[in-house]
């Protein structure tokens, strides 16, 4: 048989790894919690922020946001919403079932990135699903929020039910200190006591020195143009502001041009971009 000649990169770009499930949590109707173990024992190696690319055998492949931060050992994990054929039949799959992968992929929030955060506020601004990309940062900077001025995070969702990490955010509701956390929801329940409204309500209530303010926002498109706004009216400058930008992508990898916007590969030049790079391309928003 003719052995191929493969080199670090082709690998993960061409071949998939087999991973298996070692824990699955229902969020909601239609999110659903993965936490999965790399059969070759490596480590993914991710930045916060990048993709994998999912398989399924007989069905097809999908990208889809890591949802952890990086860690040296051989687990990483996956929220997947149910909306295609791929990630209906992820939903379907039970702890000990076996899938593939290849990645990570992308451009995310990268050494330099992080380099700039110390010492600094960060405001993550999350709407819906767009809380899974943030939390891999998030849950980086967590253990380490002594190195920064003040973390903040807004989390807004359609309704209660729709809260995803449930409990992750009771603890750091909890944390206190240079740590806080705002929610709000676009229609209540009885269940309900915190704040209605769209996430840019939240906005207001965070003290922050615009300069020494760094923001992290992903969240359905609709979502970044009011919050753009919002920041703007509290002054953040705009290469304080780094947005996910995860619609569109099919390949990975800048072969298919699915997600091109504006001669911009979302998932090649992505999916974090600066929105002081991207405030000129009319496809972005």
């Amino acid at each position: 048989m003719m052995q191929l000649d493969l080199q670090p990169k082709d690998e993960k770009l061409y071949l998939p790894d087999p991973v298996r499930i070692v824990e699955i949590k229902d969020f909601t109707d239609k999110e659903r919690f993965f936490k999965l173990e790399i059969l070759s024992g490596k480590s993914l190696g991710h930045q916060p922020g990048q993709f994998v690319q999912v398989s399924v055998l007989g069905i097809g492949e999908a990208p889809i946001s890591i949802s952890s931060p990086p860690t040296k050992d051989h687990f990483f994990d996956l929220c997947v919403r149910a909306v295609g054929n791929v990630t209906n039949k992820l939903h379907t799959l039970k702890v000990g079932d076996i899938f593939h992968i290849r990645g990570p992929f992308g451009h995310g929030f990268d050494a330099d990135i992080q380099q700039r955060m110390q010492g600094k506020h960060l405001l993550f601004i999350a709407g819906g699903i767009g809380y899974v990309p943030l939390r891999s940062l998030i849950n980086n900077v967590l253990p380490e929020h002594h190195r920064y001025k003040k973390i903040s995070i807004l989390y807004g969702c359609r309704t209660p039910k729709d809260r995803m990490y449930q409990d992750e955010l009771a603890e750091i509701t909890k944390m206190g200190g240079n740590v806080e956390l705002f929610e709000t929801v676009d229609r209540t329940d009885e269940t309900w006591k915190g704040n209605v409204g769209v996430i840019t309500t939240l906005v207001p209530k965070v003290e922050l020195d615009p300069v020494n303010t760094i923001t992290a926002i992903c969240g359905p498109p609709i979502m970044y143009k009011f919050v753009l706004i919002s920041l703007m009216e509290r002054n953040i400058p705009k290469d304080n502001i780094y947005m996910s930008l995860e619609r569109r992508m099919k390949c990975g990898v800048g072969k298919c041009g699915h997600c091109q916007m504006g001669g911009v590969y979302v998932c090649q030049s992505g999916p974090v971009f600066k929105y002081a790079d991207v405030e000129h391309n009319e496809e972005v928003f």
